[in-house]
């Protein structure tokens, strides 16, 4: 993959120039406003937070434990719901970009740090964020790690972008005391330059313990599936939006067949307007309903079904601002305008992290 592409899937220059630049005034819903039979728009409540780098991922393990994690290092914990957070240490300071996290419990967590060669790692804490222990570290110089995900406490699988002419998947089933390469036979063969966006943390995704996505950005936009937990895969082409810096960047699946997955323009964060990149499916990714994108430009980083509200609600996020709809994408509603990338829901509500440390959740 040339330089430009590189740099550019990965959301890592380009975020930058966006946080440096004014970014827009939160605009929410107002409560109690009817938008659909039945039902009022959701509470937006911004939180108080102790970060100031983009959140860029999200993990809700029920409602009172929320894990956070983003750039210099960040990595955040709330045991209330997010009222308020703790900002933990971590063993390497503020240098790595904590792209993705995973947790079982408010004490059990995975982060993984994005970048090329070793600055791709996986770190897991059993005490709270206390201490870390360094579980995986990228040795390979043209690969760059995206996305992890755990369908228990013991079964993960991590993505990264192709490198050497293979598909880099990670799996475990310890913990992550050992992540093992899968062979080139078990994995879908890579397409030129092939890599996903790690923009949400969003790119690998578990519909139950043993279904498993992978979400693809360039050149393709395909999905990748597991049906045993990881072990083996296969892969569907899409017709989301695709290109050079174009592609599938966060999923949500609310069971191995139903799922919602977004896409974006990564050279075009700020004004990316491309129509294909939002869908729906029923029958696990074979086949796709395409709806409309949210009401403002910019490139989509995320989405989460919410599950306890109804069928269709879901929650997308992105470089144009943070967004609901209540009928599966057909109709969507501004949360806000300012920068948002992690998202996470539980039950009736969900949580956002954007840039230079907001928080936010969302109550329906």
């Amino acid at each position: 993959m040339s330089t430009p592409v590189r740099t550019t899937s990965r959301v890592s220059v380009a975020v930058a120039a966006v946080l440096t630049a004014a970014i827009g005034v939160s605009a929410g819903a107002q409560t109690g406003s009817p938008v659909a039979a039945g039902r009022t728009t959701p509470r937006i409540v911004p939180l108080e937070s102790p970060a100031t780098a983009l959140i860029q991922a999200v993990h809700a393990v029920d409602p009172f434990v929320i894990w956070a994690s983003g750039h210099k290092g960040h990595v955040l914990r709330s045991r209330d719901g997010g009222h308020t957070w703790e900002r933990l240490e971590t063993p390497v300071g503020d240098s790595l970009e904590f792209r993705d996290v995973h947790a079982v419990n408010a004490d059990t967590a995975w982060i993984l740090s994005a970048g090329e060669g070793p600055k791709s790692r996986i770190y897991r804490t059993t005490n709270g964020g206390a201490t870390w222990k360094l579980q995986f570290i990228n040795s390979d110089s043209a690969a760059f790690y995206d996305c992890l995900s755990f369908g228990s406490s013991r079964t993960g699988v991590a993505y990264g972008d192709a490198s050497q002419r293979r598909t880099n998947l990670l799996r475990t089933d310890d913990a992550g005391e050992t992540w093992r390469l899968l062979t080139p036979a078990a994995v879908p063969e890579p397409l030129p330059g092939e890599g996903a966006f790690a923009a949400s943390g969003l790119c690998v995704v578990h519909a139950d313990a043993n279904t498993v996505f992978v979400a693809t950005g360039t050149p393709g936009s395909r999905l990748f599936r597991s049906r045993d937990a990881g072990k083996t895969w296969t892969a569907e082409n899409t017709p989301f939006a695709r290109g050079i810096s174009t592609g599938l960047s966060g999923m949500s699946f609310a069971t191995p067949q139903r799922g919602i997955v977004v896409a974006g323009d990564m050279n075009r964060l700020r004004t990316d307007s491309a129509q294909a990149v939002v869908g729906i499916t029923t029958d696990g990714g074979r086949t796709w309903d395409m709806r409309s994108r949210p009401p403002r430009p910019g490139a989509l980083a995320g989405v989460t079904w919410v599950p306890n509200v109804g069928p269709g609600v879901a929650v997308a996020v992105g470089f144009g601002g943070a967004f609901y709809t209540l009928d599966e994408g057909r109709t969507w509603q501004t949360i806000t305008t300012d920068v948002t990338t992690g998202v996470s829901a539980h039950g009736r509500q969900v949580w956002i992290g954007g840039a230079n440390g907001k928080l936010w959740r969302v109550e329906f």
